[in-house]
């Protein structure tokens, strides 16, 4: 089988990562190995294990043998009877703590040898380098979308010496619902990092560049059907998590819509909710043969000679970039 080169930017979407997995799964079954991975939230976990050296196999694996409820990990606050989740809330900023999920995934990242990013860095031999991964989150005290490891540097921190679960960490603090990651600015102030969905849930253009790329890059989404009625009758806890949800998938889904994108898998995400983590093990079994059937399907189409002609060409980039 011939090997192809190609770069993958992942959408968050909690536990509709599941579907994730099958899609890369089904691209890696068709000869694709990825050069460089980026996501947000969910997205992030999904690229960063692909980064230290998963296979589509692994991580599906991986994600059936493991019980997201476990990720649901109280704070000292939140166990108070009635008040103790709004009271967490005001004091921690969040709900649950989210240590529970970085700590599973350095042990996930420890078994490949690969905990830093430095360790999975690549130096040219110009002397310039470039990370695998890319994690996105957001800092809310400075209003800005950060790139991660680059980024990590305003903050005072050797990008080489960034703990890549520490980073994804930060990429997958939904607002209310994990606490955020808090770094000392390089002025001396705290900053509040949150999930990257924020601001960017669906970041394909990060690996973009002027001119005509060697290798495509590949987006991976979820979607919903039409007729969705997902969260109809919802509780004061669910409209909450509803209004961020709204605001991190809505420039993004108009910005695929304008640039009419043909390079993004789209994964339709059967009902599930960014929070359900007591998804079912047969819910979870459809959602990640969703993926692998949004990936078949969107390989029988794709050519990337005839992509290139119609949205990379030097005039038609020439004429979008100014």
């Amino acid at each position: 089988m011939k090997v192809l080169k190609a770069d993958a930017v992942f959408e968050g979407g909690g536990v509709k990562g599941i579907g994730l997995a099958g899609a890369i799964l089904a691209m890696e079954e068709a000869g694709y190995r990825w050069v460089n991975v980026a996501g947000t939230s969910a997205g992030a976990i999904v690229a960063s294990l692909i980064a230290v050296g998963y296979t589509g196999k692994e991580i599906k694996d991986m994600l059936f043998d493991v019980n997201f409820k476990d990720f649901s990990d109280d704070t000292l606050l939140t166990k108070i009877p009635i008040i103790g989740p709004f009271i967490s809330i005001s004091t921690m900023k969040g709900i649950y703590s989210g240590d529970s999920i970085e700590n599973w995934l350095r042990d996930k990242y420890r078994i490949k040898g690969k905990e830093k990013f430095k360790d999975i860095k690549t130096v040219f031999n110009n002397g310039r380098h470039r990370y695998k991964l890319n994690v996105i989150a957001s800092d809310v005290t400075r209003k800005r979308l950060i790139i991660l490891p680059e980024d990590i540097k305003k903050y005072g921190i050797d990008p080489d010496e960034l703990d890549i679960a520490r980073a994804v960490r930060m990429s997958i603090s939904l607002p209310i619902f994990f606490k955020p990651v808090v770094l000392k600015s390089n002025e001396g102030y705290n900053c509040y990092i949150v999930d990257g969905g924020l601001l960017s849930n669906f970041p394909v253009w990060l690996f973009d560049a002027k001119g005509i790329p060697k290798w495509p890059t590949f987006g991976f989404r979820f979607i919903k059907a039409s007729n969705n009625k997902e969260n109809l009758n919802m509780n004061t806890a669910q409209y909450i998590l509803n209004i961020i949800s709204t605001m991190m998938e809505a420039f993004d889904e108009r910005y695929i819509e304008e640039s009419n994108f043909k390079r993004t898998v789209a994964i339709p995400a059967l009902g599930v909710g960014t929070t359900e983590f007591g998804i079912s093990k047969e819910k979870s079994m459809e959602l990640y043969n969703s993926g692998y059937i949004a990936a078949k399907k969107f390989l029988s189409t794709w050519n990337f000679d005839r992509y290139i002609r119609q949205y990379r060409t030097k005039s038609i980039y020439s004429s979008i970039s100014n």
